[in-house]
């Protein structure tokens, strides 16, 4: 009786939250597509459908840019495409970025012809997909830690410790096998967290490294591309997390020519020797997020928590992002001062102060003021939509806070035009704010939101359990 009790615990701590399940469904009870489109049919429509996985490793770009390392073999594949037209007829792709965890579904439903995640991805009972031939063959699933962090000889001595997954990793299912073992020796099992859905591999990585996160499990050529601009990443390569697998693509199994031209298109293809030569020079002047409760900077925090407490609560705002915004603006300080004018903890702007009727913004309660009202204006007159998902509706908010509203708004409408999500900010309308402006107000959003989740994490650490802020009820 104990031991199976031991295996139910240990299935469980590897389960995606909720959230997850209720975004993919369940495989068996999706309908197929009813539309053949093989490699005739695509050809005949002048498109070629790839879903990706939205993640910037995975399909980013920037400017015109790519950072992501499935962009140039699919532009590749469509020049070999093309290049073996018998009559002349010209493909283009179009990028249909999803959620690395409703790739297959989507493909399955015909909403792509094609699925290239630039991730370990295997295909469950019940779905109607073929792997095409390996990317990359024999991929190891490694440990990844921060510089500093206790070394394990073996992946069964951290036994009790977490590891922080990003949503669909392939983890996920090679650590139940694992504490299984572990339950049939009386160990403690892996714990596994799973990511918030805002957060890609890359953005789990840097959390790693900003000691926010302690441990986590990705592809080795992963981590190790990563590590490049990720300098202060361990790449732990002897704590392997289940078999060696390969990278694949995907289709329908109603796609046999089209499975049969990519086959012939990898057997001959090369990545490009610099092909992340934009990736490391991107990321390598992006600003990096740290870890926001280190010693120094819980101390002050302590010392501002109850003004923005006060005017959290009395804009409906979780104080936790107001922190968050603190520590992106100003680390948490009261006497910075920035360009344009901005000021204090917040680092708003006079003009922006005075919109919302506040003057003496260097005083710490006006300056918590203003940016509160500012920010609870713009939710307000932009972003009150009730089709917006709470944290995604703050992502726009944070965005708009930079930004402006009205350049949000068209990001919006863009997103709209190309058939992305206009009411997600994360990989759908940031797609387009990183083409078409760069990574700053990406970097910006991305940052504040991995310390307000790194905040969220300690919430009972940071407020009494009657102190809870009425937005956060």
């Amino acid at each position: 009786m104990r031991r199976a009790l031991l295996l139910l615990l240990c299935w469980l701590a590897v389960l995606p939250l909720p959230a997850s399940a209720r975004l993919t469904g369940l495989a068996e009870n999706l309908p197929h597509s009813k539309t053949e489109r093989d490699l005739a049919q695509i050809r005949k429509s002048g498109e070629l459908r790839v879903l990706v996985n939205q993640s910037r490793n995975s399909s980013g770009e920037i400017k015109g840019q790519a950072i992501g390392v499935e962009y140039h073999r699919l532009r590749a594949f469509e020049q070999y495409l093309n290049d073996n037209s018998r009559d002349g007829r010209k493909l283009q792709l179009k990028l249909i970025p999803r959620a690395k965890e409703q790739l297959l579904d989507a493909l399955q439903r015909g909403e792509g012809d094609l699925v290239a995640p630039g991730e370990l991805l295997e295909a469950h009972a019940g779905q109607v997909v073929s792997a095409s031939a390996a990317i990359r063959r024999d991929v190891p699933i490694v440990i990844v830690g921060s510089r500093g962090n206790r070394h394990y000889r073996k992946l069964e001595d951290m036994a009790g410790r977490v590891l922080v997954l990003p949503r669909g990793s392939a983890a996920g299912e090679a650590l139940r096998e694992v504490n299984e073992r572990l339950a049939q020796r009386k160990q403690p099992a892996i714990l596994v967290e799973w990511a918030d859905p805002s957060l890609a591999v890359e953005d789990v990585l840097e959390m790693v490294q900003a000691g926010v996160y302690p441990w986590t499990a990705v592809e080795q050529p992963i981590a190790e591309r990563w590590a490049r601009v990720l300098p202060r990443l361990r790449i732990e390569r002897h704590l392997v997390v289940g078999r060696e697998d390969d990278m694949s693509w995907f289709v329908r199994r109603d796609s046999p020519m089209l499975r049969a031209s990519i086959d012939r298109f990898i057997a001959g293809y090369h990545s490009p020797g610099d092909q992340d030569a934009v990736f490391q020079r991107v990321y390598r002047r992006m600003y990096k997020v740290r870890y926001p409760l280190a010693s120094a900077d819980r101390k002050r925090l302590d010392k501002v928590k109850a003004v923005l407490q006060k005017h959290g609560e009395q804009q409906k705002l979780d104080w936790l992002y107001l922190a968050a915004v603190a520590f992106k603006e100003s680390t948490l300080n009261p006497a910075a001062r920035g360009a344009g004018g901005a000021t204090g903890l917040m680092q708003i702007t006079p003009s922006a102060a005075r919109s919302v009727g506040v003057s003496n913004i260097q005083a710490l309660d006006n300056n918590v003021r203003a940016a509160s009202l500012y920010l609870a204006r713009i939710r307000r007159q932009f972003f009150a939509s009730q089709q917006l998902e709470e944290h995604e509706r703050m992502a726009f908010v944070l965005a708009a806070y930079n930004l402006g509203p009205q350049r949000v708004q068209g990001l919006r409408a863009e997103a709209r035009r190309r058939g992305l999500n206009p009411n997600q900010w994360f990989f759908q309308v940031e797609r387009v704010a990183m083409e078409q402006l760069g990574m700053g107000v990406v970097s910006y959003v991305n940052s504040v939101n991995k310390y307000y989740l790194a905040f969220e994490h300690e919430r009972d650490l940071l407020e009494p359990r009657t102190g809870r802020s009425a937005a956060r009820d």
